[in-house]
């Protein structure tokens, strides 16, 4: 009889003291259509639907410095041929715990439900309408012989404002504009990295909820969609158009300031820089600052030559700023939209002739 006391107090004791291991629950991911890829911090760990057993601790608050904790945040990733990739951020943190006693044992995520269920939408449904490009037959082509011609800076300001958004996260906020008539946005993919969805804010007010259809997981470039029609757009350049020296503008909606505003420079240096990342990048001292992340960078024809993506903060150091080239977006719309029109066959009786802006009511 003692010795069945011991074992009851033997085990109660191990119950208390190590809950997390003996008390798990189940990670579900599911999707509609079934059976796409899951990844999971970019590794693939099955398929949907996936069940998988984790530490309660992973779910609930830590209570004990011998509990599991999650030490780092996760992100999933589903995919499926023929429909748009979901990207997930399933945990939230980090957190810090600390004991009664004061002392921190660290930090840890929470995993923020037990089930995570994503619909699936068909790429023929979403990404639909024309984009504008101009892009040279050969790399040897004269590149002189094919610019068009250059506008004055308000004329390009006037007419490539109306294209571009505000776009609004939960915790981060940043700019965007469109590539399609039918509503797709190109943005960063920084700005829509763990957001569900993102607000839309157009320059004359209206809000429109936007929908996250595709992040490159190499380029920091992502891709937002609207509801809507007949919205106006702006047509792309390819990096081998872009000249050292010439004269750019960025807008977008630097942080703390007026929105939709406008910086000018030059273009200082172009090509690869691995220290911003993957592909071809545009180095300006045009002012870039945080909210003008996704917003467009010109030329004076009004094309988009890139995407205002980052400034380079360091001591003693000002004036330097990047955009990823509109050889790199072209790369991932090329995926959708692979018949491009070049911004010279519009038709005449567009209310916007020129390559800075097109429209719906006058796209192919």
């Amino acid at each position: 009889m003692a010795s069945r006391s011991v074992l009851l107090r033997s085990f109660a004791l191990v119950v208390f003291l190590w809950p997390p291991f003996v008390c798990a629950d189940n990670l579900k991911i599911t999707s509609t259509p079934s059976g796409a890829s899951v990844e999971i911090n970019g590794l693939t760990v099955g398929t949907t639907p996936y069940e998988e057993e984790v530490p309660g601790g992973y779910f609930h608050k830590t209570k004990t410095a011998l509990g599991r904790r999650l030490q780092h945040p996760m992100m999933a990733r589903i995919s499926l041929a023929g429909y748009t990739t979901k990207e997930i951020q399933m945990t939230e943190g980090p957190m810090n715990w600390v004991s009664l006693k004061g002392h921190n044992h660290g930090e840890y995520w929470l995993v923020k439900t037990n089930h995570f269920h994503v619909d699936l939408d068909p790429i023929s449904r979403v990404f639909t309408g024309k984009i504008s490009a101009e892009i040279p037959e050969t790399a040897e082509s004269p590149r002189d012989a094919e610019l068009k011609p250059e506008l004055a800076l308000e004329d390009v300001i006037a007419r490539a404002k109306p294209a571009v958004v505000r776009l609004k996260g939960l915790s981060k906020s940043g700019s965007g504009f469109f590539v399609t008539e039918k509503g797709v946005i190109a943005t960063n993919a920084h700005l829509a990295r763990g957001e569900g969805s993102l607000l839309a804010i157009l320059p004359g007010g209206e809000q429109l909820a936007a929908d996250i259809i595709h992040i490159d997981t190499e380029r920091d470039i992502a891709l937002v969609k609207v509801e809507g029609d007949a919205f106006p757009y702006l047509s792309l350049a390819a990096a081998s158009n872009v000249r050292q020296g010439e004269t750019v503008i960025a807008i977008g909606n630097p942080g703390g300031a007026m929105p939709f505003a406008v910086t000018k420079g030059i273009v200082s240096a172009v090509g690869k820089f691995s220290a911003a990342g993957p592909g071809i990048w545009i180095q300006t001292d045009a002012n870039i600052n945080p909210g003008n992340s996704g917003g467009p960078l010109l030329n004076t024809r009004g094309q988009v030559i890139g995407i205002n993506t980052l400034k380079l903060e360091k001591k003693n150091v000002s004036g330097i700023s990047f955009a990823i080239s509109a050889s790199d977006l072209l790369a991932v719309l090329l995926k959708y939209f692979p018949d491009p029109v070049p911004p010279d066959k519009q038709p005449t009786d567009c209310p916007h002739p020129s390559p800075v802006l097109a429209s719906a009511s006058c796209g192919p």
